[in-house]
């Protein structure tokens, strides 16, 4: 790994810590460390709670948690009570002391956080809040990213700047496709506006914590030498799925709301485009009963490809 990149992350986390106050001997101007304030979040918010799971929740060691919960109880914040379905495990909650000692906390947190927000306007914080959850979703567990739901939405201003922009990083990194390849895709995005008929078209954004994650788009299909619509055919267009939203399905699902809209819109097929290379793709468009109709080579991007036309009979 090289020495500029985890230098840039260190020099991140030292700044971070800094700005948010967590070096100070209390946190918040309380008598609370940083752990123990998380601690008491966390029994705010989760009823029953053993100690077990909070040692998991917190991947804290299990003896240094067992001396600030024992700590908690001597200062009357926390109770325990014996489970009715394992009377080895005690579980644990706050007692009013302890919700009148995390409710400043709270509060101080909360207002902290909106003095930071308050120095950005509107742009700056809507870039401030995407970079910390794309952070997030790049550092989480697998176990913690598939929890997390996606969600899809038409698309709005940005979003078509953001297909060409990732469809251009992701093939370039992926695949070697050179920038000839992004110079398609903003021809295709920028037909889609210029031609967009809602009644007979449509784009779905993927989203994960409000983060784009993946695309898909069907238009009308057209001649390649005219563009002349043809009959009763629609097209599957940009299909793609960001790295850390794969495994999770979506790109099937995104798929399945292609087919679902186009037996609404009164179509009676729907083609695709793509390249033989492309195997993950291939897979879902086979899953959802595409079948290959036409397969030639051609040497596009930089690279000699093998291009494969698909369809689907609604």
């Amino acid at each position: 790994m090289p020495d500029a990149r985890i230098d840039t992350i260190r020099r991140f986390n030292r700044f971070y810590t800094r700005r948010i106050g967590v070096l100070h001997e209390g946190l918040l101007d309380s008598s609370f460390t940083l752990t123990e304030s998380r601690l008491l979040w966390e029994l705010a918010h989760r009823d029953d709670l053993t100690a077990a799971e909070l040692s998991r929740t917190l991947e804290l060691d299990p003896g240094y948690l067992s001396r600030l919960l024992t700590a908690f109880k001597t200062r009357g914040l926390i109770r325990s009570t014996r489970s009715t379905d394992d009377g080895r495990q005690q579980h644990l909650s706050l007692t009013p002391a302890g919700r009148r000692a995390f409710a400043p906390l709270d509060a101080r947190s909360r207002q902290d956080v909106a003095a930071l927000l308050a120095a950005l306007d509107e742009t700056q914080q809507q870039h401030l809040l995407a970079s910390m959850t794309g952070i997030e979703r790049l550092l989480a567990s697998p176990e913690e990213r598939s929890a997390s739901p996606c969600t899809l939405r038409p698309h709005r201003a940005g979003d078509i700047g953001w297909v060409v922009s990732r469809h251009g990083a992701l093939y370039a990194g992926e695949y070697g496709w050179d920038m000839r390849f992004e110079a398609l895709v903003a021809r295709i995005a920028a037909d889609f506006i210029d031609r967009f008929d809602p009644a007979r078209e449509a784009c779905w954004i993927a989203e994960r914590d409000g983060v784009p994650v993946g695309s898909v788009f069907l238009v009308q299909a057209r001649t390649d030498a005219d563009a002349v619509p043809i009959d009763g055919t629609a097209q599957l267009r940009m299909l793609l799925i960001e790295p850390s939203a794969r495994g999770l399905g979506l790109g099937k699902r995104l798929v399945d709301e292609c087919t679902q809209f186009a037996r609404r819109a009164g179509y009676r097929k729907i083609m695709l485009w793509t390249n033989a290379s492309l195997l993950a793709a291939r897979g879902i468009y086979a899953k959802a009963g595409y079948v290959l109709t036409h397969s030639e080579p051609h040497h596009s991007f930089g690279h000699d490809l093998v291009g494969e036309t698909w369809e689907l009979v609604l």
